[in-house]
């Protein structure tokens, strides 16, 4: 087991983010537009403003840097392959997308299951996509 490549580790982890991000402006800021601004408005709240989708995307670049460090700390054990990638993503997920969503959205503020279930849907494919994106720039 070598040593941390951290700059490889910091651009991955920038491609990684910046496909999510990508990505989940084609779930959320499209397809799903009409739902959040309905979820919103249920919740007396306005359409989000541009500050707060500036942070949505800082922190899917800091998402994507954490994918990759898992993704580097499980390597030496599982192969320098995409199924590793995959694992990884599907670990940051579950941590960063499937238990929020499901303790806020639907436990906690009882939103729209549907809005729900499709945003959690997307980033399941949005953190995995971005985790195998930057993954695909780390070496040792």
């Amino acid at each position: 087991m070598g040593k941390i490549n951290i700059g490889r580790l910091i651009l991955g982890g920038i491609v990684a983010g910046l496909v999510s991000d990508l990505l989940a402006y084609l779930v959320d800021g499209l397809l799903l537009q009409q739902g959040w601004n309905d979820a919103m408005l249920a919740l007396d709240h306005p359409s989000l403003a541009g500050n707060q989708i500036i942070l949505f995307n800082v922190l899917g670049l800091i998402g994507g840097i954490a994918a990759i460090w898992v993704y580097v700390g499980i390597r030496p054990r599982f192969g320098a392959c995409w199924k590793t990638a995959i694992y990884a993503g599907l670990t940051v997920w579950v941590i960063g997308v499937l238990i929020p969503n499901a303790s806020f959205m639907y436990v906690a503020l009882d939103m729209n299951k549907h809005l729900t279930l499709y945003t959690t849907l997307g980033g399941l494919v949005e953190v995995v996509a971005g985790t195998v994106a930057g993954a695909a720039l780390y070496k040792e």
